[in-house]
């Protein structure tokens, strides 16, 4: 950094996403003093990217990018360029001259979700998944404020988990009410509970929801000051710099202060797996309804669930499952992961999108 006359007009630009671990006599004046936040497009921002990328692609007329936009909050720029190119992936193995909105959604769920995994379970899994999956429908649509409704349930194995639940936000989420961290709470012991309720039985498919819910209550007591124990953080979360490691907690409070918040975690815990039980206990025709949807459709949307809850059954139709080609080609042309296609064949290039 040395060497350098102020007038020669050298400017050097370097990035990071670890600010934290950088050493202070980088940061003096005269070096990288100055400092630049970019953080994750919001979601106007992601609609101008999508936008710009879909320009190299065949785009059919029902496609609202401002509809992908919202669903897709937290993705980088990358992260869109690639959705879209997986629709064009799965465009082309369904034989499909341009990309339509059912390619871009399909896309999301594989980029946020995971590759489908279509396993050969036997009808007592398959009823134990939908059952679970319906639970957390049920408990997060009744809960809903409007804010996060139900977009898709799921039992198609994606990723590590044997069936989904989606929830499409409205807007970008930037604060978190205590109101809906407890609406979360419910939600996620949804599945567990109608496993308990209706198989008389609990299965070890609820431990990724039990593990988001203690953590979510512990930050409620420890970091948000949500609980009857104040505004006040206990302990603080350290990332360590090595990877492969864990986010560490140092306690700094006494015996009886991690006594108080253990049983504050336990309270929120309780009140909320209470409160989604009496939610499936009153509604359980809803239950059996959703469910026996999931076995015979393995999916339905968010507008399905709440048409079982209003009106007794589903009234709009379902759309069945497409089963893409594994594999990756079209004729006479491999397509890989670098090489969408900018057109599909037997089409011309979709004229470019005016701005918004």
């Amino acid at each position: 950094m040395d060497g350098f006359d102020t007038t020669e007009g050298v400017i050097i630009i370097a990035a990071t996403n670890r600010p934290d671990v950088l050493d202070s006599a980088l940061m003096r004046p005269g070096r990288f003093d100055r400092q630049i936040f970019i953080d994750l497009p919001d979601l106007v921002g992601r609609e101008q990217i999508l936008r710009v990328h879909a320009r190299k692609l065949a785009i059919a007329e029902d496609v609202d990018l401002s509809i992908v936009a919202r669903g897709t909050p937290g993705l980088s720029g990358a992260e869109l360029a690639n959705l879209l190119n997986e629709s064009a992936l799965l465009a082309a193995r369904r034989n499909k001259k341009r990309v339509d909105m059912r390619d871009i959604e399909d896309a999301r769920e594989k980029v946020q979700f995971g590759r489908e995994r279509r396993r050969i379970m036997d009808d007592e899994d398959k009823k134990i998944v939908a059952y679970h999956e319906a639970g957390h429908a049920l408990v997060g649509a009744v809960v809903d404020d409007g804010e996060l409704p139900v977009h898709k349930v799921t039992i198609i194995p994606r990723g590590r988990s044997l069936g989904s639940t989606m929830y499409m936000p409205k807007k970008d989420i930037y604060n978190y009410a205590k109101r809906r961290m407890l609406a979360r709470l419910a939600t996620l012991y949804g599945g567990r509970i109608a496993e308990e309720i209706v198989l008389g039985d609990i299965t070890s498919g609820a431990s990724s929801d039990i593990l988001l819910a203690t953590k979510l209550a512990r930050s409620m007591v420890c970091d948000w000051g949500m609980s009857p124990l104040g505004p006040v953080a206990y302990g603080e979360n350290h990332d360590t710099v090595f990877l492969g490691r864990e986010i560490t907690r140092s306690e700094n409070f006494s015996e009886e202060t991690a006594r108080l918040i253990d049983v504050e975690i336990h309270k929120l815990i309780d009140e909320q797996y209470n409160r989604a039980k009496s939610i499936i206990i009153e509604k359980r025709a809803a239950l059996d309804k959703i469910a026996e949807a999931l076995l015979q459709y393995e999916t339905i949307e968010g507008r399905h669930v709440n048409e079982i809850l209003e009106y007794g059954e589903i009234r709009s139709p379902v759309l069945p499952p497409i089963i893409a080609k594994p594999e990756d080609t079209l004729p006479g042309k491999k397509i890989t992961e670098k090489t969408a296609p900018k057109s599909l064949p037997g089409d011309a290039p979709a004229p470019a999108p005016s701005p918004a």
